[in-house]
């Protein structure tokens, strides 16, 4: 197993290499594996409620919307939101469904003074494959990691 680090170092690495303005991009696996070994470690869900009632979601998780639904319109209180949520000296994980509202949601945190976030590559449900579905080729789900549905 590779020790948390490790997987902070490579998640740098793929940031740099991309120029992302957070700390570091994780795969779902690499981000599991930090939660479980990282007091400090939260996972954050930047997914609306309807998705998280409806698709699923994962335990533990502390959910801060992103954009709110049915609009879609970007969730104005999500830095105060995020503040009454978590320590502001955490390892944040940000996830969503791919992979960008939480990369925007790294962004606006980082820029917030919130030191180390990090994006969920490939987020809860994955890439769509040839057909248009999701949670096939990749994102948490289609690794088998821990979710829950209602």
């Amino acid at each position: 197993m590779t020790k948390i680090p490790e997987l902070l170092k490579i998640a740098r690495l793929r940031a740099a290499e991309a120029g992302l303005p957070y700390e570091g991009a994780l795969l779902p696996t690499e981000a599991y594996g930090i939660l479980g070994s990282a007091s400090v470690a939260v996972l954050v869900d930047v997914r609306t409620r309807a998705e998280l009632d409806w698709v699923g979601f994962v335990p533990g998780a502390v959910h801060v919307e992103w954009q709110d639904y049915p609009a879609c319109q970007r969730n104005d209180a999500f830095i105060s939101q995020l503040r009454q949520s978590v320590p502001e000296d955490a390892l944040l994980l940000f996830l969503c469904r791919s992979g960008v509202r939480s990369h925007h949601a790294a962004c606006a945190a980082t820029a917030a003074g919130f030191a180390s976030c990090y994006n969920v590559l490939q987020g809860f449900e994955g890439d769509r494959d040839p057909h248009g579905h999701r949670n096939q080729l990749n994102g948490w789900r289609a690794a088998g990691l821990p979710w829950k549905q209602n």
